[in-house]
């Protein structure tokens, strides 16, 4: 038993959930986007990862990028930006493709690692689709942080996999609800492409008077 096709949410919104509810339900429900220096930047990154005519094979490692992937179990759908297949005996068999193949997905970032486990759960849910679309098991894959220029190496955990489902399953909650979160102002709200459509200080304001008056003190500045 799982979710239809029509019912699949994006894959990359877990993401966005994990950070912040609120953005999450501005996009992916009351379509709304914003761009940023950090968009803009993440958004050519993976206009390379994401060119799907690139295939290529290095000794015993096959790339290819822009895998598209489902999940009828999570209800999710997306492309990976890069999966490496190892030639491996324990792998599986790919199409017109000798040998045996272990996959291994690899997600691209601009920034650095973060500590909210919302990029290794991104990663996670990729994984979880490769294995039910490739019938597999995955144990890890990596995040490239383009900031840092260094993979970060994930491990599928029991634990991640539960909070990767466990996340899915409230984004379909949500979505089935059409509910967007109040704010919860944090200091990662001045990070965020959203902080305009979102206002995140107009709503935590306990009077317009005070609002305004802070905007006019800015302003004088």
């Amino acid at each position: 038993m799982g979710y239809r096709e029509e019912e699949y949410l994006m894959l990359s919104g877990i993401q966005h959930f994990i950070f912040c509810r609120r953005q999450w339900a501005l996009i992916h429900l009351e379509q709304q986007w914003a761009e940023n220096y950090r968009t803009v930047d993440g958004n050519l990154m993976h206009e390379h990862t994401h060119d799907s005519r690139m295939r290529t094979r290095r000794g015993d490692i096959l790339t290819i990028r822009g895998l598209k992937i489902h999940s009828q179990k999570l209800g999710l759908s997306g492309e990976c930006d890069v999966v490496e297949f190892h030639l491996n005996s324990d792998g599986i068999r790919l199409a017109r493709t000798e040998g045996l193949w272990q996959p291994y997905p690899v997600e691209y970032k601009r920034g650095e690692s973060k500590s909210n486990q919302a990029d290794e759960a991104q990663l996670c849910a990729q994984a979880m689709c490769l294995e039910e679309m490739l019938c597999c098991s995955i144990s890890e894959g990596a995040l490239y942080y383009g900031q840092l220029r260094r993979r970060q190496i994930v491990s599928f955990t029991p634990q991640l996999r539960e909070l990767t489902a466990a996340t899915a399953e409230e984004m379909h909650q949500m979505y089935r609800k059409g509910h967007t979160p109040r704010v919860k102002p944090s200091k990662f709200c001045n990070a965020c492409s959203l902080k305009e459509l979102c206002v995140p200080r107009l709503l935590r304001k306990t009077s317009v008077s005070a609002y305004l008056e802070e905007e006019i003190e800015e302003a004088r500045q």
